[in-house]
């Protein structure tokens, strides 16, 4: 570094930012922060790009700018390029798509990763671009709700590291400096809603060691660049930050100090209105360098750059920032240009030519790539390849949600927005053929199957609204479906779309008389997260992103071209185990005369030794609790026990519910003085196995309804619930796929009144309600309950069924046809049952309770028809001068908030976990 050159501190100074603008051709603006204020790194985006000739020119005359501006060193020029559906630089000709980051570790070959990345960055390279910001190391400590999706590599930290080092390699070997990114994590945020709110890391800095940091720390002993920090906040024990990128402990303490990184570190884009709004771009500049950034990232607004500017100028001026400090960042950006750039490269990208040299090998790589990833998750009745089971004058219907368009994907070059048709028509493929343009996407998929099926191919999209009575006329027209997701874990009309069709496929008859469930395919095409763990969807296929290559390759495995060898990620594929030395402990059967009261000490201990501010989930259970004694569930209970005391070291209940076929592990619990000693690992192996041996359990659960004691793994202490994820994971079970569930309880009911809203919302509906008792009434009611798969919900309406005296169901019915639409159970705590649930006594109250709402899913507005089941309910237990009603279980992720509204409060938080049983296995 030229001290003489370097003396000038504006010059210094303007080597400190990263900032971009809109256009894609050099603005008055842009050529302003180069020459007059020294601007030293540029991101560019998608909205800069339009080929790869009109980048390559764009690039050289930023870099030309610069040279001519006397600049000492070349611009530093970034770009997101992550491939899938994140790709900043698309064109047809000579830039190849490859899958996502999540696609590529589908194939399982870092080689592959690395021939990518190379791939990718040698593109990059040729017109220009010298600093990619990649690779993206998130591990997805939580899938649900998390908008990386598949930019992430998966679950398994491991792998994700594994893979992100492979990745980092391959972009260095093509000439490009490397950005890991979104350091501490994005995989595992909590969002609160507004703009304005900050997305929330909740781990401690000890559980982000364990896993999310693992690939960050890979990367940086594998010399990364540089290193993106978030703009998310942190909060748990020994850490509360705002947002990460303007913290000193998150990025010189822990960054820095703790992981060992000198590289460059840059923030997130301080645009953003969380941060604009709360800090000020301004404030946030300066808090960003004394927290450790060496580069403040700034994405398009000239206004608010030239404020930056400004206050980083004021900062060293006032005292604020030191001058050794801005030298130190300097000393980094100049570290990081010497690998990726010279004024010599920078003034002579390859451009064209090279591109032409590089595409036929690019082109190849690509197609690999994709036929290595494309995932076959179950094909349970062997319904693929589609030709081996239609006859070849029989349609197919395409079934797709209307999606945006991917910037990186032929694609989204489709007919003109204005070119509409009813979503309903189900237009066959041929010629005049008009879409609306969010069914652009997915024209070339339908095309492509049609040139495989003559033509007889139908096309239609759904949307929120659910299965319309056009989508059921198709249904019943075509003799097989494929339907299309795309994040459905966000997008939860999605699931409920594919539910219903699958619901109507499974009640309908195919060829003549022969009894077989009309075929359907469900594809997701974007997170595998959708139906992984879901054996309710027979035939399931992800592929990852749905660029024209991945969509393309789907046909040729819907149509046995290809045969899929890519596998899911991550825990979905494995099961992570702890390798320590495990102590095998006897397990024995329960038996009731001798380990009742055994039984009921230990629960009083496990009890007491809970949080004195935290209510126990153990609150009013007793040794009966878990004992069934139910004709419709098979019921095997183990223990470990001192033989000499006779005392209960641990204890683990088990259910096989006979009508959906679930083998439940409904509690496992252990003496605290006895914990760590392998007794939970014991007890566990030992139910497992013995659920497997029966060869009849199709789905393994984790928590339970009947017995109402844990429906998943406890997450009301958010330590415990970490540790508990991590155990359970460990033993095979895909805790990254769990459901958040919950119990909620209406107190002071003498005081509660509806809210007028929601009274109002019923006067209006066009439903009938009614209360009614008996097995007389069995048969509707069974029958509207056939729609949920849900274990124990067929239980608890024949056990409601069979106890008129202390039980009720209520009805909701259509008025003039007398359809069933939706059904809740009444429980008074006198019920026979009763004792199974044992929050009914968390409180000194008389309780009753609200059970196993079931909704048709043909009903459109499910919250509302679910308010006025409960509500009905409410109105009864008043009359019965209760003073408390709990909700027993409670989709946490849907109804939460609808639920919230009528004055119910959250008793117990859950996570349920299941699987199919074929991917269960006893733990070693």
């Amino acid at each position: 570094m030229e001290s003489s050159v370097w003396d000038d501190m504006d010059r210094v100074m303007g080597q400190m930012f990263i900032m971009g603008f809109d256009g894609t051709e050099v603005t008055p603006q842009i050529k302003i922060l180069i020459e007059k204020h020294h601007l030293g790194t540029i991101l560019l985006t998608a909205k800069n790009l339009k080929s790869a000739e009109q980048t390559t020119k764009l690039v050289l005359h930023l870099q030309t700018i610069a040279h001519e501006a006397g600049h000492p060193v070349p611009l530093a020029i970034g770009l997101d390029q992550e491939n899938g559906g994140v790709n900043s630089l698309f064109d047809e000709t000579y830039i190849r798509q490859f899958p996502s980051a999540m696609g590529v570790a589908a194939t399982g070959s870092t080689d592959m990763a690395y021939d990518i990345a190379k791939a990718t960055g040698q593109e990059l390279s040729a017109v220009g671009i010298n600093w990619i910001m990649g690779p993206c190391l998130d591990v997805l400590t939580n899938v649900k709700n998390q908008p990386l999706g598949v930019r992430s590599m998966g679950d398994d930290p491991e792998e994700v590291s594994k893979f992100g080092v492979a990745f980092m390699k391959g972009f260095k070997d093509a000439g490009l400096a490397t950005c890991g990114k979104h350091f501490p994590s994005y995989g595992n945020l909590e969002f609160l809603g507004s703009s304005l709110d900050v997305p929330i890391i909740t781990d401690s800095l000890e559980q982000l060691s364990l896993s999310a940091l693992v690939p960050f720390r890979n990367a940086i002993s594998h010399g990364v660049d540089g290193m993106m920090v978030g703009g998310c906040a942190m909060s748990s024990a020994g850490v509360n930050v705002m947002h990460a990128c303007l913290s000193e402990q998150v990025v010189d303490n822990l960054l820095r100090d703790d992981l060992g990184f000198d590289g460059v570190v840059m923030s997130e884009c301080l645009e953003m209105e969380a941060l604009s709004q709360n800090i000020g771009v301004g404030g946030g500049t300066v808090m960003a360098v004394n927290a450790g950034c060496d580069l403040v990232l700034l994405c398009r607004l000239f206004s608010v750059q030239q404020e930056a500017i400004k206050y980083l100028k004021l900062g060293y001026e006032d005292g604020a920032i030191s001058g050794e400090r801005i030298r130190k960042s300097l000393k980094r950006v100049l570290d990081l240009k010497a690998t990726c750039t010279s004024w010599d490269k920078a003034l002579n990208p390859p451009g064209i030519s090279s591109l032409s040299t590089l595409q036929p090998s690019h082109t190849k790589l690509s197609a690999e790539a994709y036929s290595a990833s494309i995932t076959v998750v179950r094909d349970k009745d062997r319904l693929l390849p589609l030709s081996n089971i239609l006859d070849s004058e029989e349609e197919i219907l395409l079934l797709t949600p209307l999606v945006k368009p991917l910037p990186a994907s032929a694609l989204s070059k489709g007919p003109a927005a204005g070119s509409i048709v009813s979503p309903g028509l189900g237009t066959p493929w041929g010629k005049n053929v008009s879409l609306m343009s969010g069914e652009n996407v997915f024209r070339e998929l339908g095309r492509s199957i049609a040139r495989k099926r003559k033509g007889r191919v139908l096309h239609t999209s759904y949307t929120a609204h659910g299965v319309r009575p056009s989508h059921e006329n198709l249904i019943n027209r075509s003799s097989a479906i494929i339907v299309v997701t795309a994040e459905a874990n966000r997008n939860l009309y999605q699931n409920g779309f594919t539910k219903h069709a699958a619901m109507i496929c499974k009640s309908q008859l195919v060829r003549g008389t022969e009894r077989r469930e009309k075929p359907m395919v469900v594809v997701s095409v974007s997170s595998p997260y959708d139906f992984a763990l879901d054996t309710s969807i027979g035939t399931y296929i992800c592929t990852y992103d749905f660029t024209e290559t991945a969509l393309q390759t789907l046909v040729e495995v819907l149509f046995g071209d290809l045969s899929p060898t890519g596998g899911l990620p991550g825990t979905l594929s494995h099961n992570q185990r702890h390798q320590h030395t495990k102590q095998h402990w006897l397990v024995e059967t329960f038996d009731g005369d001798r380990d009742a009261k055994p039984l009921d000490d230990l629960l009083q201990t496990i009890e007491q030794e809970g949080p004195v501010n935290q209510r126990s989930e153990l609150f009013g259970c007793s040794s009966s609790t878990f004992l069934l004694h139910n004709s419709g569930i098979e019921e095997s209970h183990y223990v470990v026990r001192n033989s000499s005391t006779g005392s209960l070291l641990g204890f683990c209940c088990t259910y096989f519910f006979k009508s959906t076929a679930t083998g439940v592990v409904g509690a496992i619990l252990v003496d605290p003085d006895r914990r760590k000693l392998s007794i939970g690992h014991s007890l566990h192996s030992r139910a497992v196995r013995n659920l497997l041996h029966r060869g009849d359990v199709k789905r393994f659960q984790l928590g339970s309804k009947l017995p109402g004691v844990f429906l998943g793994i406890p997450t009301d202490n958010t330590v415990e619930r970490k540790r508990l994820r991590r155990w359970f994971g460990s033993m095979g079970w895909k805790t990254a796929l769990s459901r958040p569930v919950c119990s909620m309880i209406l107190k002071e009911l003498s005081t509660w009144s509806a809210p007028e809203k929601i009274s109002r919302s019923m006067q209006q509906a066009e439903v009938e309600f009614e209360l009614v008792h008996g097995r007389q009434y069995a048969g509707s009611i069974v029958e509207h309950i056939k729609t949920s798969s849900r274990q124990g919900v067929t239980e608890v309406y024949q056990l409601a069924l069979a106890d008129e005296s202390s039980c009720g169901v209520i009805r909701a019915k259509k008025p003039k046809e007398g359809m069933v639409l939706g059904t809740v159970v009444l429980c008074s705590p006198d019920a026979s049952w009763a004792e199974a649930l044992p929050a009914l006594k968390d409180t000194n109250d008389i309780t009753w309770a609200i059970s196993s709402p079931v909704i048709s899913p043909s009903v459109g507005e499910y919250s509302t028809l679910l308010q006025g089941l409960i509500l009905l309910g409410i109105r009864q237990v008043k009359q019965q001068q209760a003073d408390a009603v709990l909700l027993d279980c409670v989709d946490g992720d849907g109804h939460f908030d609808s639920l919230s509204a009528m004055g119910f409060t959250v008793l117990h938080n859950f996570e349920e976990v299941s699987c199919d049983a074929d991917s269960m296995s006893v733990p070693a």
